[in-house]
C-alpha cells in the first residue's frame, strides 16, 4: 500500500471483515487520498522511467478522485505522460461520441483535462458490430497482459454488488467479455439516459479475473444505497450473486466508504458485538432499538436476560434492565410531539422544541421544489396552522427534472392565446418534439424553472403561506443546464446567508438527506452549514435552533430523532394533495433514483412505516409521522 490511510479499527472491532475497509467523514476528504495515492504511483513509475497501468472505473463515485487528479495536474504539475489506462466497461451498442458513452465521461471528466497521450487510452468499444466483440475483448486482455498487468484498479460498486459489469452469477474466472445487464443496474442507470427504456441491456466489461490480477485495488463506495452490497462484500462468504465479494483474496485490497455506505457493518451497526462499547445517550438508544427488533419486543418488556443473551451486559453495569428500559423509552417517547414550533406557555424542559417565543419566524429550505412537501408537508402545515411566520426558500430551480413533454405542453396552451406567441415559440416546439433529452437550452430551462415555480406557489398557497414568503433562489450552482453541475461558488454561499440574514429565523430547516454525495441535496446541505459556521455569532442566531429533515428516499433511525410530529389521516391526505400541485413530477419522473413508486406513496409509506417502528417500540399509535434531527453549529 503506497498511502497510509487512517486506521480501520482494532482488530477485534473488525473482526467480522475479510475485507481491509477504511470508513470516511467526507467523501471528498476520502477522494484526495485516493487521488494522493495514484499520483505517488506515477511518480514512482516516472522515476523509474517505467509507465503507470492504471485501471479507471465511471459512475459517481470516482468523480472527485479525477477531479483531485486534474488539480494535481494544473496545480502541481503531476504529468500522465507515462500513463496507460484501460476502462473496466462500456454499454453495447453505443457510440462513443453520445453523453452517455463512458468514452464520453472519461473525457469530461478526466482526459481533457490532463497530458495523457491518445493512443494510451484504453476503453471498450461499444461501436462494433456484434461478431466482432469477441475478438476485441481478447485484444483488450491481450493488452493488459503485455504491459505487465494493471498497477492500480480504481472500481465503485453497483447496488447489486457488482464490479465493472460483472453482475451477479458472474464467474470468479471471468476475462473481458459482452455481458446482459442487470434489470436494477438498468434501472440505476435510468437518469442518466432518460429513461429505463433507453438504457442498454448490453455491456463489454473486464472480468473477474482480469481485475482481480491487478497488482493494487481501491474501491470506492458513498450513499446509503450502497450498505447492503458493501456489508454483504465485507463480511459475508465469497458468492457470486455478490461479485464483490470475490475480492475478499485479493492481498492489496481496500474499500473506501463514507459513513452511510459502512452503516451496515457490524463495527457501525452493532458496535457492542466487537467490543467497541463507549455508550451515551444515543448509543444506548440505538442498542435498545436493536434489541427490541432481534427479540420482537417493546422496550419496556425487554429483561435482563436479554440483554445478556445478546451481548449487552455492559449496559446493565451501572443501571438495571428496568431503569435502563425507561430511560431509552422517555427518550424517544419525549420527541413526539404536536407541535413542531413549541407549545406555548407550557413547561418545555422534556419537549423537543422551545416555547418561547410562542410564534416564531420558520425558514424551510427546499433544495427543489417539492421536498418541502414531500418530506415535511404535515410539519409545514402545523407550522402555519399554529401562527408561525413561515417562509420556504427553494434553493435550486430543479429545472432539468421537467420533461420535455411537459414544457412542450405548456407551450403549446400558451400559444394558443396568440399568433404572434405561437410564431415566436414555434421553433422551440419543434426542438422538443424531436428529443427526450434534457437539453442545455436557455430558453428551455427557463420555461421548466417558471414550470415548478408556479407548482411550487400552487401548494405553498393550498398550505396557506403568502407569495411573499416564498423564496426562489435559482443558486447558480445548479444552473448548468445540464445533468452535471458547477462547484458552489461564493455566489451560491452569499445567496443563502442573505436569506438567513434578512428573515433573522428562530427556526430553520434543511433537506439532511445525504444519501448521495454528488446530488444536489448533499451540495445544498453543504452550502447551508458553511454558511451556519459563518454567521453564527451574529446575535439574531444564538436563538436559532436547526431542524434536518430527510427527504423521499431514507428516514432517521429511531435513535437518531430528536423531534417527530404525528400525522392524522386527514393530514396524510392533505400532505398528499400538497404533492399533487407538483404536476410535472408525478408519474412519469425523470430522477426518480432507484424507488419506482410515485413520491407521494413512497413518503406516505415511509411515514406510515416510521409510525408502526414507534409503536412497536411501546409508543402511541399514529398513523404517520414525519421526523427530524436536530443540528447544533
Amino acid at each position: 500500500m503506497n498511502i497510509d490511510y487512517k486506521s480501520p479499527g482494532t482488530l477485534e472491532e473488525t473482526r467480522y471483515e475479510k475485507i481491509h475497509s477504511v470508513i470516511f467523514n467526507d467523501p471528498k476528504e476520502a477522494s484526495k487520498i485516493v487521488a494522493n495515492e495514484i499520483a505517488v504511483l506515477i511518480k514512482k513509475k516516472q522515476k523509474e522511467n517505467r509507465n503507470c497501468i492504471l485501471g479507471l472505473a465511471t459512475g459517481s463515485s470516482p468523480i472527485s478522485v479525477y477531479d483531485e487528479l486534474v488539480r494535481l495536474h494544473r496545480e502541481e504539475r503531476l504529468s500522465f505522460s507515462n500513463v496507460i489506462t484501460f476502462n473496466l466497461d462500456e454499454y453495447f451498442p453505443m457510440n462513443n461520441a453520445d453523453t452517455q458513452s463512458y468514452h464520453h465521461f472519461m473525457n469530461i471528466h478526466l482526459f481533457s483535462h490532463i497530458d495523457i497521450k491518445p493512443q494510451n487510452i484504453h476503453i471498450p468499444n461499444g461501436e462494433l458490430v456484434l461478431d466482432k466483440v469477441n475478438d476485441h475483448c481478447k485484444e483488450y486482455e491481450k493488452k493488459i497482459k503485455l504491459l505487465g498487468g494493471i498497477d492500480f484498479q480504481l472500481l465503485g460498486i453497483g447496488r447489486t454488488g457488482h464490479i465493472g459489469f460483472n453482475e451477479p452469477g458472474s464467474n470468479y474466472s471471468s476475462l473481458t467479455r459482452l455481458v446482459h445487464l442487470d434489470y436494477i443496474t438498468r434501472n440505476d442507470a435510468r437518469k442518466a439516459f432518460y429513461g429505463i427504456e433507453n438504457v442498454p441491456t448490453k455491456a463489454i466489461t473486464m472480468g473477474i479475473n482480469t481485475i482481480r490480477k491487478s497488482k493494487r485495488i481501491v474501491l470506492l463506495a458513498w450513499g446509503q444505497n450502497k450498505s447492503k452490497s458493501i456489508s454483504k462484500a465485507i463480511e459475508g462468504d465469497i458468492d457470486s450473486n455478490i461479485p464483490a465479494s470475490f475480492l475478499q483474496n485479493h492481498k492489496n485490497l481496500t474499500f473506501v466508504l463514507d459513513e452511510t455506505a459502512a452503516s451496515n457493518l457490524t463495527r457501525i451497526e452493532s458496535p457492542w458485538k466487537v467490543g467497541s462499547e463507549k455508550f451515551d445517550s444515543e448509543l444506548k438508544a440505538k442498542a435498545v432499538v436493536w434489541l427490541c427488533k432481534k427479540t420482537n419486543k417493546s422496550i419496556l418488556n425487554l429483561t435482563e436476560s436479554d440483554y445478556n443473551e445478546n451481548s449487552l451486559s455492559e449496559l446493565l453495569i451501572h443501571q438495571s434492565a428496568y431503569d435502563l428500559n425507561l430511560e431509552v423509552f422517555n427518550r424517544i417517547d419525549r420527541t413526539i410531539t404536536g407541535w413542531p414550533g413549541g407549545k406555548p406557555n407550557i413547561d418545555d424542559r422534556n419537549r423537543p422544541e422551545r416555547a418561547n417565543p410562542a410564534n416564531k419566524r420558520v425558514l424551510i429550505f427546499s433544495p427543489h421544489p417539492d421536498d418541502d412537501v414531500i418530506s415535511m408537508g404535515g410539519t409545514f402545515d402545523r407550522l402555519v396552522s399554529q401562527g408561525h411566520d413561515v417562509h420556504v426558500a427553494y434553493q435550486t430551480s430543479g429545472n432539468i427534472a421537467v420533461n420535455n413533454s411537459e414544457v412542450l405542453k405548456f407551450l403549446e396552451v400558451f400559444c394558443e392565446t396568440s399568433k404572434d406567441v405561437k410564431k415566436k415559440y414555434q421553433s422551440l416546439m419543434n426542438i422538443l418534439k424531436k428529443s427526450n433529452e434534457i437539453l442545455d437550452n436557455k430558453e428551455i430551462r427557463k420555461i421548466a424553472s417558471f414550470i415548478r415555480e408556479k407548482e411550487s406557489l400552487a401548494a405553498t398557497r393550498f398550505i396557506g403561506i403568502p407569495d411573499c414568503n416564498v423564496h426562489f433562489l435559482r443558486l447558480p450552482f445548479y444552473e448548468t443546464g445540464t445533468v452535471k453541475k458547477s462547484q458552489p461558488s461564493k455566489l451560491d454561499f452569499d445567496i443563502i446567508s442573505n436569506i438567513i440574514t434578512k428573515i433573522k429565523p428562530h427556526q430553520i430547516y434543511g433537506a439532511g438527506d445525504l444519501a448521495d454525495p454528488h446530488g444536489t441535496h448533499k451540495v445544498c446541505l453543504d452550502i447551508l452549514f458553511d454558511v451556519l459556521k459563518s454567521i453564527k455569532k451574529k446575535s439574531f442566531m444564538k436563538n436559532c435552533w436547526v431542524w434536518l429533515y430527510r427527504g423521499a428516499w431514507h428516514e432517521w433511525e429511531v435513535y437518531e430523532i430528536d423531534m417527530s410530529i404525528p400525522m392524522s389521516p386527514f393530514q396524510v391526505l392533505k400532505k398528499r394533495k400538497a404533492i399533487f400541485y407538483h404536476q410535472s413530477q408525478k408519474d412519469n419522473v425523470m430522477f426518480q433514483g432507484d424507488d419506482n413508486r410515485e413520491f407521494w406513496v413512497r413518503t406516505e409509506d415511509r411515514n406510515r412505516a416510521i409510525a408502526k417502528k414507534f409503536h412497536d417500540l411501546g409508543m402511541s399509535d399514529y398513523s404517520a409521522i414525519e421526523t427530524f434531527k436536530r443540528y447544533h453549529f
